[in-house]
């Protein structure tokens, strides 16, 4: 018994040094001092003023109709999730619509998360998107490649990426930082062509009637969201997402 308590709290404190480590290895670099030093002081009052306390996890959802990207924060102890900051989008690229492929110009719609921080980014500092996923490589096809390097970064200027300010981007990166370095290995990013609500459900499928099917799945984790303010558990099959189950309180 005594053994197994042993073991059991030597990984804890492997655990805990190695998510303390990683911000550690950020803050190394100059560009994520520089937002620390300038960003943290002022974001960490609204955070403890907000009841998130020290220990936060974070969920990013982007809209590209109305070029919104929304912060959600949760304390750890905490079942669900609130809305913390809204940044605008500074460029856009493409139009409504998933990406299909390599120099389309679109930025992705669907369920992913950030898989990157990059500190010496060519866009100041940028959150790497775990795109494409099996959905993307599905609509794709085999005769065409689904591009690939989609980011959440600084600067004005995009291709199929998230813009954000320099200025901006440094709060986020911040935020991403604190919450991986609290234990959340996969941050999500959903990112959907427009508020999916019915009325505009309506309005952009008669649009786009293509995207109908398609945007109905996205529309069915953006509800359980909204109505849980929490995640649901969407898993993808046969190159379609399926949300398996709602998170409920």
């Amino acid at each position: 018994m005594k053994l197994t308590c042993l073991t059991f709290l030597l990984s804890l404190s492997l655990m805990v040094n190695a998510q303390n480590n990683f911000k550690a290895t950020q803050i190394k670099f100059e560009r994520v001092e520089k937002a620390y030093n300038e960003k943290w002081e002022t974001l960490k009052k609204f955070v403890l003023s907000g009841g998130y306390g020290d220990q936060f996890s974070m969920v990013i959802n982007a809209y590209k109709t109305e070029g919104k990207l929304e912060i959600w924060l949760k304390n750890n102890s905490a079942k669900t999730y609130s809305l913390f900051r809204t940044y605008d989008f500074c460029a856009h690229s493409g139009t409504i619509g998933p990406k299909v492929f390599e120099g389309d110009g679109q930025t992705p719609e669907g369920f992913y998360y950030v898989n990157v921080f990059n500190p010496m980014s060519n866009f100041h500092l940028s959150l790497g998107v775990n795109y494409p996923n099996t959905v993307d490589y599905a609509r794709t096809g085999k005769d065409r490649k689904p591009g690939s390097d989609i980011y959440i970064h600084g600067n004005c200027v995009t291709v199929g990426c998230i813009p954000l300010t320099d200025e901006k981007i440094k709060e986020v990166y911040v935020l991403g930082v604190e919450a991986r370095n609290a234990g959340q290995e996969k941050i999500p990013v959903n990112i959907y062509p427009f508020k999916m609500t019915d009325g505009n459900m309506k309005k952009y499928i008669a649009q786009f009637p293509a995207q109908a099917n398609f945007w109905k799945s996205l529309q069915a984790g953006y509800l359980a969201f909204e109505k849980n303010k929490y995640p649901a558990e969407i898993k993808e099959v046969k190159g379609r997402y399926l949300v398996t189950k709602e998170v409920k309180f």
